[in-house]
């Protein structure tokens, strides 16, 4: 065997697990990893399959079920129905009411503040699974601990 080929060889050896781990999904629960989002919805909702599809383009595992009242999941988690909309998710202990867009989700799991969780009432155009030809402005509420709510983020239209 060639000097070269060796060296190539030895090197491909040595690269080779490192790329392997770098392009493995990681594992659930491992340090990084998503953790899975439960929802709640109607069966003929449409926004909520587009909000689900929002969830996973954002790496988050999502396991959608159809149920016939998502509302009892709503105050299961403990969501005032001021703040309901049309499916529930549940991640990590928290609650998510409405579109809730991924990003505020991950600041939630990275902050975990002492609270019930997010919640985006009245189907806001524009917000995640909303998409048209209009966007609203809408606010994303921080469901506290007592169920009081306070604007987490605001996005503008």
């Amino acid at each position: 065997m060639q000097r070269r080929t060796l060296l190539q060889r030895a090197f491909a050896a040595l690269l080779l697990p490192a790329v392997a781990a770098k392009a493995a999904p990681a594992a659930p629960g491992a340090k990084g990893a998503l953790p899975v989002i439960e929802v709640y919805k109607s069966e003929s909702c449409g926004c909520c399959h587009l909000w689900v599809d929002h969830l996973r383009a954002n790496g988050f595992t999502v396991k959608a079920t159809d149920v016939p009242d998502p509302s009892a999941y709503r105050k299961k988690h403990g969501v005032p129905e001021a703040l309901g909309s049309c499916h529930t998710g549940v991640v990590a202990g928290y609650a998510l009411e409405g579109h809730v867009p991924a990003a505020e989700v991950k600041r939630l799991l990275a902050e975990r503040p002492k609270a019930r969780g997010l919640a985006v009432p009245g189907m806001p155009m524009g917000s995640p699974g909303m998409e048209g030809s209009r966007k609203d402005s809408y606010d994303v509420l921080l469901i506290e601990a007592d169920g009081r709510s306070r604007v987490y983020r605001h996005y503008g239209a």
